[in-house]
Parts: structure tokens; C-alpha cells; sequence
């Protein structure tokens, strides 16, 4: 298992339309993908839109992204980018 914090940069946070690519990035890979509001304690499966949405990340929130499973190296590292990139 790996995880990362990483703090939304995002001016509104994860909405719908970053939390869809982030979903549809999730979805290429095998492992077990949580992302956890750090602000609220809440948790979801990255590969789940309306979850993902529902840990209401705010700008400037700080989130933990877990990665566990037979493909987490590179989730972990397309991960680190996607957030980066998009975040």
C-alpha cells in the first residue's frame, strides 16, 4: 500500500468536471484507489463519481490518496502526476 497527501490547488475544488477525469484516470488501473478528505474525515472510491464528489474537497483542503493492489507503483505514480496536473 502507498499514499500521498497532496493539497487542492483548485479554485473550487473537486467538482464535477475534474473529479470525471480523475474517475475516468482511476478506472485504467486494477488497484484500490481512496482519496480521503482530510477537512471532514470522509473517504471514496476514486473510481466512483458521486463518491468522489460527495468528500466535498475544497480548495486548499488537503486530501490522502491511497493506492493498494497488484498495479500500485504505477498508480501511484499517474496518480501523483493526474493530481499535479489537474488539482
Amino acid at each position: 500500500m502507498k499514499s500521498f497527501d497532496f493539497v487542492i490547488t483548485n479554485p473550487v475544488g473537486i467538482h464535477a468536471r475534474p473529479a470525471g477525469n480523475l474517475v475516468k484516470f482511476a478506472k485504467g488501473f486494477d488497484s484500490d484507489i481512496t482519496i480521503t478528505n482530510k477537512a471532514n474525515g470522509k473517504s471514496a472510491d476514486a473510481k466512483k463519481l458521486f463518491a468522489l464528489l460527495g468528500i466535498a474537497a475544497m480548495c486548499q483542503d488537503t486530501v490522502t490518496v491511497t493506492v493498494e493492489g497488484s498495479d500500485e507503483d504505477a498508480a501511484f505514480d499517474g496518480l501523483q502526476e493526474h493530481f499535479a496536473l489537474n488539482l
